[in-house]
């Protein structure tokens, strides 16, 4: 798949199959988040891989968003540390693009995705950081579900010329 393509056509899926995601692909997806830009190259992220159902319940119970781990093969907890940071609020940038990294690289393997935030809500990342047993210098920041999709979505067109705006506003 082009560059272009996976940018384009990625939307994020909320229904999967029964099918699981095969561990090297999970690895695929970690290994994109990794290559990622990151302030000073820091790296500052962590990644928490888990496929139980028991966790999935857990997080949909306190994240109301978060429906889709009911039948999502494996998901991705993306956590940043703060001591690592090149710089207060540089975690958070950083594991962003990690999180839009494996996104992409999920969708380049066929593998459905969806981005469900945590970070800044203070209750989402409290509950996160008790159910994940998270130090404190340890920031959840998303979470990528992860699954074959049950469901297709068309590409919108979202280039709205009237956002762009050369040299001034």
């Amino acid at each position: 798949m082009e560059v272009s393509e996976a940018i384009f056509t990625r939307r994020s899926i909320r229904r999967y199959s029964n099918k699981n995601v095969e561990n090297e692909k999970v690895d695929k997806i970690i290994k994109a988040g990794m290559y990622a830009p990151s302030a000073v190259n820091k790296q500052p992220w962590h990644f928490i891989i888990f496929k139980d159902s028991g966790t999935f319940r857990k997080i949909i119970e306190v994240h109301k968003n978060a429906s889709m781990l009911e039948n999502a093969s494996v998901a991705i907890l993306v956590c940043f540390d703060e001591n690592l940071q090149h710089d207060d609020g540089y975690g958070l940038l950083d594991c962003s693009a990690a999180t839009q990294n494996m996104l992409l690289m999920a969708h380049n393997l066929g593998i459905g995705s969806c981005w469900i935030g945590i970070f800044p809500r203070e209750n989402r990342m409290k509950s996160m950081s008790e159910i994940f047993n998270l130090p404190y210098n340890i920031i959840p920041l998303a979470i990528v579900s992860l699954g074959y999709p049950a469901e297709q979505k068309v590409t919108p067109d979202r280039y709205k010329e009237d956002r762009i705006h050369y040299e001034n506003w």
